[in-house]
């Protein structure tokens, strides 16, 4: 009897774009013959992975969520012995941040991560905090955000609370979109030294429930897909707005619209991507209280006609060309316009010489 040996392995790293097939080798050989299992290293529960009859992991059609390290194991009654790569899924948007920290300062605080993988283009940040107050919120509503300078991997953010509780989080975008928020963190930035007063007596805790929008229903129309709500429930607090939140395919979730004013009850989301699964949830929120979600939309663009976002003029006709071609057209407009305002007044003249020719009398010569 001899140990499992892998007579093929796969290589260190595959890059291979979103949506297709990316099938990666792997085979081994021993007494009794092994067997050969993939699993992603990091994931919970079963894997989407499919092996085919030459023991190779096929990853078809290619998702976001397959990118990172799988391992290829080879057992038999002797040993197991294992070996992994990576994947890496283009075409996507960012990965979320990993080892959030925060270091409180006078004031301040001082906020570094550790970047995902970028999807394939290049990736910026924004650093996102708010006070804690009443009660942790759900979401990123109503939080501030600063922007980070481009290749920094930290921040430092001023002209904060002494002694008062904040949560950071970190969201990373590219051209396609947001990736998902970081992990919450808490931490206390330090106040000038103050001297000890007795603590007065915690304030009662007034509880509020927002219930969720109700009712999201999703229509199809010549210009995207036109998702209506009926508003929450009344609540003690006045409504301050919505958020909405999509996934694709299964996904994760993400928001796609942060800032939808608490009057309105439908939104339009144009600039879907063809054959495609989408689901969508709505939730409100009124100062710091954020309701559950609402109900799940679910939308597939199989055969549907998807029109972009914005408009197509500037990527056809540059703006100086744009702007060289009206200038044209308007002077060729004033110039056709004083070219006839000319041609009338010659006109003019021209028939007063005549009149005045016919009613002078005819000059006659004596012999």
């Amino acid at each position: 009897q001899d140990p499992p040996a892998f007579t093929v392995r796969p290589k260190e790293e595959y890059f291979q774009e979103v949506g297709r097939e990316l099938v990666i080798p792997c085979a081994a050989h021993g007494d009794p013959q092994p067997t050969i299992t993939w699993l992603k290293v990091g994931s919970v529960g079963k894997s989407s992975a499919q092996v085919d009859g030459n023991s190779s992991l096929v990853l078809h059609p290619l998702i976001k969520e397959q990118h990172g390290v799988w391992e290829c194991t080879a057992t038999n009654r002797v040993a197991s012995v294992t070996t992994a790569t990576s994947v890496h899924v283009l075409g996507t948007s960012p990965h979320a941040v990993t080892n959030v920290s925060v270091l409180p300062l006078l004031l301040a605080a001082n906020i570094s991560w550790e970047p995902g993988f970028d999807g394939g283009y290049f990736q910026r940040f924004s650093v996102w905090y708010t006070p804690l107050v009443k009660h942790p919120p759900r979401a990123h509503h109503d939080w501030v955000s600063l922007s980070v300078p481009a290749g920094a991997q930290h921040l430092l953010v001023e002209n904060l609370q002494p002694d008062t509780s904040y949560q950071f989080s970190v969201l990373a975008q590219n051209k396609l979109g947001s990736g998902p928020f970081s992990q919450i963190v808490t931490s206390v930035p330090r106040g000038f030294p103050v001297t000890t007063v007795p603590p007065e007596p915690p304030a009662m805790t007034v509880h509020v429930f927002l219930s969720p929008p109700r009712a999201l229903r999703a229509n199809e129309t010549v210009r995207g897909v036109l998702l209506r709500w009926d508003p929450p429930a009344p609540s003690p607090v006045a409504l301050s707005g919505y958020a909405l939140e999509l996934r694709q395919d299964k996904g994760g979730w993400e928001v796609l619209e942060r800032s939808i004013p608490a009057t309105d009850t439908q939104v339009l989301v144009p600039g879907l991507i063809k054959d495609a699964f989408y689901e969508f949830r709505l939730v409100a929120f009124a100062g710091s209280y954020i309701s559950d979600p609402s109900n799940t939309v679910n939308v597939s663009t199989a055969g549907m006609e998807v029109y972009p976002s914005r408009t197509q003029l500037p990527e056809l006709l540059p703006q100086p060309v744009l702007a060289g071609v009206i200038g044209g057209i308007c002077f060729l407009s004033v110039a056709v316009i004083f070219s006839t305002m000319a041609a009338c007044i010659m006109n003019r003249r021209r028939a007063a010489r005549v009149r005045k020719r016919r009613q002078d009398p005819p000059l006659v010569f004596s012999p």
